[in-house]
């Protein structure tokens, strides 16, 4: 398929009411999927006039500064990370028992979990000996790259 035949079909698409396009021609294939992404309404408030900041140190200046986001509570032992982005799954199917509990032991090398990302199962296994003290991410839950996922003790 040409490029421009291609960039027509994307303009039809971008144009229409429809969500997807899927087109065969011979042995290539092309599928072409409209994302919208909803905007949300945004509350607009005008900047307020220029006013001297208070002197550090003072009560009026602790006033003005924003409180700090509570700190989120570190987890005791060791985390295993998500070595990549996908969906996070407890099991290997959803009629199978699931691949570790909280308070059971694992050795290293053990599985963990699966990440499926596109399409392909990816297994996750324990890379330290321990007892599972956390789960931290909820069955068929989006993960990035480097999020926590287990504590092991």
């Amino acid at each position: 398929m040409d490029l421009r035949k291609l960039k027509t079909l994307i303009d039809l698409v971008a144009e229409s009411g429809i969500a997807e396009l899927e087109i065969t021609e011979g042995e290539g294939k092309v599928r072409i999927v409209k994302f919208s992404q909803a905007v949300q309404p945004v509350a607009y408030a005008p900047a307020p006039a220029y006013a001297p900041a208070p002197a550090a140190g003072s009560a009026e200046a602790a006033a003005a500064m924003p409180a700090a986001p509570p700190a989120a509570p570190v987890p005791l032992g060791h985390t295993v990370k998500a070595p990549m982005v996908g969906t996070f799954y407890r099991a290997s199917n959803p009629s199978a028992p699931v691949f570790v509990e909280v308070g059971q032991t694992v050795k290293e090398g053990e599985p963990l979990c699966i990440i499926e990302a596109m399409k392909l199962l990816n297994e996750i296994e324990a890379d330290k000996s321990g007892v599972i003290k956390e789960i931290l991410v909820q069955n068929g839950e989006p993960v990035e790259y480097g999020q926590p996922l287990f504590v092991i003790a």
